[in-house]
Order: structure tokens, then sequence, then C-alpha cells
């Protein structure tokens, strides 16, 4: 199966994308919650219906960018977000493994998990080659199986092991605040270059 913008615009156009919870997720609003520089540059990759920039953007956050590879997605993202386009909020339609740029934070929210496994490795070097010096990638991955995906799971021995040639592991803990549906299944992380 092609994981392609047709497959991802066909899952939203329909609102099969199970799990989109409707909200940011609470660990990366409380992570959010404790940033003070508003500059920072922000990418989120297979950003979805992107409720993490809303609140980024809400909490005045200036240079944010979005990346999805649903054509039917990004349109949707401009009408819904067209008053911030001009102050600071980039929406970019394309794929992750060809954008090119350089974010001090890469944040994580589902974007991993619907990745085929078999390109975990391509998204550790690519996450890598987009965040500055020092830079971080944080945020959720799940730590549980899934049959068939995506979804698709993992655990905390096979990350540690998959990002610790490119990246210091800050964190990488069972999340604490996860919401009810997901409590015990999430590991919050923070990786920097």
């Amino acid at each position: 199966m092609e994981l392609d913008n047709n497959y991802w615009s066909n899952r939203y156009s329909s609102h099969t994308a199970a799990w989109d919870m409707g909200q940011i997720s609470t660990p990366l609003k409380a992570y959010f919650d404790q940033l003070t520089n508003k500059d920072i540059a922000i990418l989120i990759p297979g950003c979805g219906n992107a409720y993490e920039a809303g609140y980024l953007l809400q909490k005045g956050f200036t240079n944010i960018t979005l990346l999805d590879i649903s054509t039917f997605l990004c349109e949707q993202l401009e009408e819904k977000l067209a008053p911030y386009l001009s102050t600071g909020l980039k929406i970019i339609c394309g794929d992750f493994f060809h954008h090119q740029g350089q974010y001090d934070l890469i944040a994580e929210q589902t974007f991993f998990c619907a990745l085929t496994p078999s390109l975990r490795k391509a998204y550790v070097e690519k996450t890598h080659e987009l965040l500055t010096p020092a830079g971080k990638l944080v945020g959720l991955l799940f730590n549980r199986q899934f049959d068939g995906g995506p979804p698709f799971g993992g655990s905390e021995p096979e990350y540690r092991e998959l990002f610790r040639q490119k990246f210091m592991v800050e964190m990488m803990a069972e999340c604490y605040n996860s919401i009810a549906p997901r409590k015990g299944t999430e590991l919050f992380i923070k990786l920097v270059k």
C-alpha cells in the first residue's frame, strides 16, 4: 500500500484518521508551555489537523512550519489558519523526505507512527538533517504494537537503538499526562542533535 497524497487525502476527507484526538496532546501542551523563546523555528511534519500549531500560534509563537503530504489537508489548513499566514506560519504541502530547511525544534505528534517502519531510519536521518546544531526532536511515540497499520507501533528499546547514532536521548519515558485512552501507551521523547 502506497501511503501517499491520495491515501492521506482520502483518510482526511473521510474523517478516518483514527488517532486524531481533536485537540493538542497534553504532553506536548505541557512542553510548549515551558518554552520562553517564541521566535524559535518549529517544524511540525505530518501535521494532520495541526492542533499543536493552533495552540502555539495562540501563545504568540512566530516561526512555525507545517508540512503534510495531503493536498486536501493543506487546503483545509490554509483556510482554517488563514489569519496566521501573514504572521509567521508557513504551510507546505510536500514530502517530508524531500523537505529542506533548518529548525530549532521538530514536534513529533503521530507522524512517526504513520510512516511505514521501513522508513524509520530515513526519518532519523532527515530529522537530524533538518535540525540546527543542538536542535531538538520532541514529542510522542506509541509504546505499543498495532495490528496492521498505520498507525505502526514500537517499543522503547527499539526507539533507543534507532535514535542513538544521531541524537542524545535527554528524555524517553512513559508519559505521566497522556489522555485517558492512551494512558500507558505513549513515550515522551526529547532528543537533542
